[in-house]
């Protein structure tokens, strides 16, 4: 692990980073999901972990967006709650799974209902879509910025193909954690790059 100059917290305040794994510049990923062709959608097939206060945000929205999902507002995420100090609002729920996939995927045109619904309406994905969801592969673990264990065990269907895993969500961890952030771990990456080169 790369400690970081300092701690950067997310816009929402969690979670907050202070190392990242330098593996992250070497596993790689399609990145172009909506774009994939031989995938079935396999990375929406668990559900996912959402923070609860992203929950109670979802819950609020009108019967348009209930009507857009297609499936009863009681039926999107697991009752059980759990504490998790790293997710905003301390605690973590999931997406539930009906019918072999996340009760959010839009089966009939791909990608996720969350994000077509916030684009429809001029919303800020990042408000409404899980983060988990938005930084996959890249995840974190006690602060530390990693690759999720798909990548690392290559369970991932898309693992080893386009760029980095950093390089294709460079612009989402910007959004969450800011410029400052991202220009640090651009700076980790070309130090690491050249102490590889000399390996």
């Amino acid at each position: 692990m790369i400690a970081l100059s300092r701690e950067y917290p997310s816009v929402f305040g969690q979670p907050v980073i202070h190392a990242v794994d330098p593996a992250i510049f070497g596993y790689r990923y399609f990145t172009h999901c909506m774009a994939c062709d031989f995938c079935g959608d396999s990375c929406c097939s668990y559900g996912v972990d959402i923070d609860v206060e992203n929950v109670a945000r979802i819950e609020a929205l009108g019967d348009d967006f209930e009507a857009h999902v297609g499936v009863p507002r009681a039926q999107w995420f697991t009752k059980q709650r759990w504490t998790d100090p790293e997710f905003p609002g301390g605690a973590q729920a999931r997406t539930r799974v009906k019918g072999g996939a996340c009760v959010f995927l839009d089966r009939k045109q791909r990608g996720c209902k969350i994000h077509s619904y916030c684009i429809a309406n001029g919303i800020d994905y990042h408000r409404l879509k899980p983060l988990v969801s938005i930084l996959f592969p890249l995840t974190f673990e006690g602060g530390v910025l990693v690759a999720s264990g798909e990548l690392e065990d290559r369970s991932l269907v898309c693992a080893d193909q386009g760029p980095n895993v950093y390089d294709g969500l460079r612009g989402e961890l910007a959004w969450y954690f800011g410029e400052d952030f991202v220009a640090e771990v651009d700076a980790i990456r070309v130090s690491h790059a050249a102490g590889q080169a000399k390996a």
